[in-house]
Formats: structure tokens, sequence, C-alpha cells
């Protein structure tokens, strides 16, 4: 494993990027409660604002812990890569458009018709689904300065296997933080509805894992080794 790469900006561009981040984690919350309390038609929705607000700490901390631990990573996940998969592509077109389309559902069943309420104790299994979610992104985060937006080799970057931390337990352990927080957003939101998009996600990123797994076995020198030493792509001892 290669150590994340050092903070070797200076002050003024390392201020620079620290107000670019807080723009563009300032527009993604504007759109996500657009999402939200637009189809909702109300403001007093306070699932909602729990969750964009616990949404915007997570990024903002992950941002700033990335800009002063491993800029690399963080200026790795703003672009796509030259050499991106053309198929990885067209899943992330889908994904982008389920999360729009599960948001949306959300407001409209659980901020303004009420269709399938999720009762108290589920919400509450939500908000638990997605603590744990944010845990393992982070923790994946935080050993693999490799982490990409999109699918492709970063011979640019001299990527190396990864085998510590969550890695030495499943080989994609972001994809397992991913599936279980898109199952936990409609229930935190209240909304049984926007599972429907929600499980639609997740099925994307099972395809997508496999395909990934496919790509790294054939492209990444020394992953089809780790691949028989880690059986695992996203749940210990199952797939």
């Amino acid at each position: 494993m290669t150590a994340p790469a050092s903070d070797s900006t200076s002050p003024s561009s390392k201020k620079l990027s620290i107000g670019r981040l807080l723009l563009n984690l300032l527009a993604l919350l504007l759109a996500m409660a657009g999402l939200l309390f637009l189809p909702a038609g109300r403001l007093d929705w306070v699932q909602a604002w729990a969750f964009v607000l616990a949404i915007g700490g997570f990024l903002a901390f992950y941002g700033l812990w990335a800009l002063r631990n491993d800029p690399g990573q963080i200026t790795e996940r703003s672009r796509t890569g030259r050499n991106a998969k053309s198929w990885d592509r067209i899943i992330l077109t889908a994904y982008t458009l389920l999360l729009i389309g599960m948001l949306v559902l959300a407001g409209l069943d659980a901020g303004r018709f009420g269709w399938a309420p999720a009762p108290p104790a589920l919400q509450a299994l939500g908000w638990l689904g997605a603590v744990f979610a944010g845990f393992v992104i982070f923790w994946t985060a935080s050993v693999n300065t490799y982490l990409s937006r999109t699918v492709r080799i970063q011979d640019d970057r001299g990527q190396q296997v990864i085998d510590t931390g969550p890695y030495a337990r499943v080989r994609h352990p972001m994809y397992l933080g991913v599936t279980v927080l898109m199952l936990s957003i409609p229930l935190l939101l209240g909304s049984l509805w926007a599972l429907a998009p929600g499980g639609s996600i997740v099925a994307l990123f099972v395809l997508r894992t496999a395909l990934e797994d496919r790509t790294l076995q054939h492209e990444l020198p020394g992953y089809a080794d780790y691949a028989r030493r880690v059986r695992c792509r996203i749940l210990p001892g199952i797939w």
C-alpha cells in the first residue's frame, strides 16, 4: 500500500481549494434541498432538514480531512479520468437519475401525500444504517488514496492494490457503504415508496461491482492474487 500523498499546496492555493470545496458543497446541498422540499411543498419537514444537515456535515468533514491529509484523492474524485470506462459513464448517469428520483419521490410521499410513511422504528433504523454507511465510507477513504469517482486504472498515479483496513475483509467496501446508505435514506426520510429507486441503485451498484472487479483483475497488477486471498466483493462471507 502506498501512503496518501502529503499536502504540498501553498497556503494561498490551499485557501482557494477550501473555498471551492465549500462552494461546491453549498451548491450540492441546495440542489438536494430543492429536490426534497419542492415536491414536498413545505419547509417544516424535520426529517429532510436533518438529512441535509447530516450529509452536509459529513461531506464538509471528509473534504477538509482530504485537503489536509490526502489532496490527491479529492482531486481524483472531482474529475473524470481520461481512461474511465465507457460502461461506467452509463452506470453513473443511471445512478444520478435514480438518486434524483429517490429524493423527489421521498418528497412527494413523506413530505406531501403520505402514501406509505415509514414508522418511527424504521426511521430510526434508517439513521443507524446511515451512521454505519458513513463510518464504512470514511474508513475506506482513509486507507485508499486511489479511491475514484469513476472506474479506471490510475496509471498516472501509480495505482497499487490496497489490502488493509476494510479491504482486508471485502474487496469493495465503498460499495458496501453506498448500498447501505441508499436503503437507509428512504427510511430516515420516512418514505417507503422511495425504497423502489433506492433498491434499484443497490442493484446498479452490484452490477458495477462485478464489472469493476473484472476490470481490476485483468488490468491492475497484483489484484488477481489479492482477489484469491479476499474472496468476497461486498458482503463478508456472502458475496
